[in-house]
């Protein structure tokens, strides 16, 4: 704290990091080379981070993959900590969803941290000051504990009302950035923070929220290959924001990802020489590369077809990822539908078809519990909503037995 106090003597301008979503631990496709690259641009970050001699860092959730980390999770983190600490810059952190055991005081795994220095807030520890900026967040509430989640914003924001600067991080959907599955509408959220530091989405978003920037950072890395478009676009990485002045700036800084990720559509009929093309442009890859290929117009067994690709690109790729369709429109049609959605997404699809939006909440809640193994936490999702089920009930029973009884 000590450099942190004579940079600010010196006029410097007080700005931090924010990052999110780091998923430490995740072995996509379960390929122990796809854990490794995520350490891998991890500790590219903390670099990064470094460089940018920022007075503080701000981790907005999903710091690990699962709620047991495991110990190469722990260990990438903890030297990455260390570092931070060594070049005197402190870091601020709350627990996502992935993170997280959705069970009454349970502790995620950041709480590990503390005696490094790790600034963990939580609903016990809910604010810190940096000097004279106020930092305060939660970590990730499931849409069933929506009504607690907007009570304790609510008092969030009356303690931020009486400091000049001030930050929140959460790590939560917006229904303005999610078309489903979110937690908070837009207008649930404080409007007299400077900072919004959010976790949770993916992709890079910054837009104009109240008096100052709203930003979720995005994951470190292609954590789903539907992210490749945002990719493309935006990068990965984390932001440097400056609070110095009426507004905060940010600034995007993009780390490469270690492995590339090609996703192309190829017609059957220029296969061979398409595969070959991308064969080419293979050598100028460190590492070999995750290949999605939409492959179209197919009018023979698609296990040939398979074995075609196999043979041209087997040996220069980490995975390949094919999909085919059909010049059979029907049986075309089918495979998209079936193929072009994940599990998650395809359970929100058909939940379209109830009326009750608390069963379509439960329901998608329990599969994100479920996904991770955590019986306690899908027994207590189970268990309020019942709860609030039951209560709800009874309201209404009350309420029916005093209009008879007036009557």
């Amino acid at each position: 704290m000590v450099i942190k106090k004579q940079k600010l003597e010196k006029g410097n301008i007080m700005k931090f990091a924010h990052l999110s979503d780091t998923h430490l631990g995740y072995r996509q496709f379960g390929l122990n080379e796809r854990e490794k690259d995520f350490y891998e641009v991890f500790e590219l970050i903390i670099d990064k981070i470094i460089e940018e001699n920022v007075d503080f860092v701000i981790h907005s959730g999903d710091l690990f993959e699962t709620a047991r980390p495991s110990p190469n999770a722990l260990l990438t983190f903890q030297k990455g900590l260390l570092r931070l600490k060594g070049a005197g810059i402190p870091m601020f952190s709350i627990a996502g969803n992935h993170d997280s055991v959705m069970r009454k005081e349970a502790i995620p795994p950041q709480v590990l941290f503390k005696k490094w220095g790790l600034k963990v807030i939580s609903p016990i520890n809910t604010n810190y000051m940096f000097d004279d900026v106020f930092i305060a967040g939660l970590p990730y509430y499931p849409s069933s504990q929506s009504k607690n989640l907007k009570n304790k914003l609510a008092e969030l924001s009356q303690k931020a009302a009486n400091h000049e600067k001030s930050i929140l991080v959460l790590h939560q959907g917006i229904d303005k950035y999610l078309s489903f599955q979110y937690e908070l509408e837009i207008g649930d959220i404080p409007d007299n923070f400077d900072y919004y530091a959010f976790g949770h989405l993916h992709k890079y978003i910054e837009d104009d929220f109240g008096k100052g920037k709203l930003v979720y950072p995005g994951s470190i890395d292609i954590w789903r290959t539907n992210e490749l478009p945002d990719y493309k676009k935006n990068g990965k990485g984390f932001v440097v924001v400056d609070l110095d002045g009426p507004k905060p700036a940010v600034k995007r800084v993009v780390v490469e990802s270690p492995r590339a990720f090609i996703d192309k559509t190829i017609s059957y009929d220029n296969l061979e020489d398409e595969l070959r093309n991308i064969k080419s442009t293979i050598n100028d890859f460190d590492k070999k590369p995750i290949i999605s290929l939409n492959i179209t117009n197919i009018d023979i067994d698609t296990t040939d077809v398979y074995e075609i690709i196999k043979k041209e690109l087997g040996d220069y790729a980490l995975m390949i990822r094919p999909k085919f369709q059909l010049i059979d429109e029907e049986v075309e049609e089918l495979i998209n539908k079936d193929t072009s959605l994940g599990p998650k997404e395809l359970l929100v699809e058909g939940l379209k078809e109830f009326d009750d939006e608390s069963i379509s909440r439960l329901a998608i809640d329990l599969y994100d519990s479920l996904s991770k193994d955590d019986n306690e936490g899908s027994e207590k999702i189970i268990s309020d909503y019942y709860d609030n089920h039951f209560a709800i009930e009874e309201e209404k029973d009350t309420q029916t037995t005093l209009e008879e009884g007036s009557q």
